[in-house]
């Protein structure tokens, strides 16, 4: 496989979930990585208390890794949740509590790239009022982002693993980001292209590269089928990677896959070692 010329990081909420989540970083340095991404690590404490925010911020540091994405709170993940955002009530505040939080523990590592979970459809409100909800709370994290020169990703999931979220597209996805630009006028919501949902939704990849690597600050791959390493399953990851790049995609690629029947260290084969540290 090529992946040349390519910035890669690893998801520590995917992989190397067999270990405690402060040794997650130097398992990942070991393995050969210096960069990182987390979705929130406390599903039920959008708040944490400081302590656990600096025993993570002390490995992160320690393990010589850094953090190049961060999940704002989105609910339970992995598990029935799709993010918070869009959802009323205690969600919505949970959220909207936890911004200042992340965008503070992130840029205290030199983080400045956020994703927001858009939050599955819900009974009792209308999909008007949940996506008002959205545009409302989207605007609010890009304020607070624009305070660390941050930016907000949009990402679209997939509607087999998610049917109750309404972002399952591409093109949805950069309509919320264009929405949200307009809101705030602060141009500092972006695409978020994950090639494993995009895949599973049945979306043309090279089309979609073509049409939005401009609008995206991030990029996640997985193989599919089975959301594995690539070489797993059937996408050519190496040739959308490289066609990313010739559209001028410079930014980082998640490792978001799941590593099978094996200890996560064992699940990077497939790049050589000497490729998986990553500049700045």
């Amino acid at each position: 496989m090529g992946f040349t010329d390519m910035r890669f990081n690893v998801n520590l909420s995917i992989l190397f979930t067999e270990l405690p989540l402060l040794e997650r970083p130097a398992a990942a340095r070991a393995a050969g990585f210096t960069a990182v991404e987390l979705w929130w690590p406390w599903v039920d404490a959008p708040v944490p208390e400081e302590s656990e925010l600096t025993a993570l911020r002390t490995a992160l540091e320690e393990a010589g890794t850094r953090l190049v994405g961060l999940n704002f709170y989105a609910g339970q993940l992995p598990g029935p949740d799709r993010g918070a955002l869009s959802v009323p009530g205690a969600e919505s505040e949970r959220f909207r509590a936890n911004v200042p939080v992340a965008v503070a523990f992130g840029a205290s590592l030199g983080c400045t790239t956020f994703n927001a979970l858009y939050g599955n459809r819900v009974p009792g409100a209308t999909e008007a009022e949940q996506d008002a909800l959205a545009r409302e709370n989207l605007a609010f994290a890009a304020r607070a982002v624009a305070e660390v020169d941050g930016t907000v990703l949009i990402e679209a999931l997939n509607a087999p693993e998610s049917p109750h979220c309404p972002i399952v597209s591409a093109p949805k996805a950069v309509e919320v980001v264009d929405a949200v630009n307009a809101a705030t006028g602060l141009d500092n919501a972006r695409f978020l292209m994950d090639l494993y949902h995009l895949s599973m939704n049945g979306e043309d990849l090279d089309e979609v590269i073509d049409r939005y690597t401009d609008r995206t600050a991030h990029v996640q791959i997985a193989d599919n089928p089975g959301r594995g390493a690539p070489g797993t399953g059937s996408l050519d990851l190496a040739a959308l990677t490289d066609r990313l790049r010739k559209n001028g995609y410079d930014g980082w690629i998640g490792l978001e896959y799941k590593p099978g029947d094996r200890p996560s260290a064992d699940a990077f084969d497939w790049l050589p070692a000497d490729r998986r540290a990553a500049g700045s």
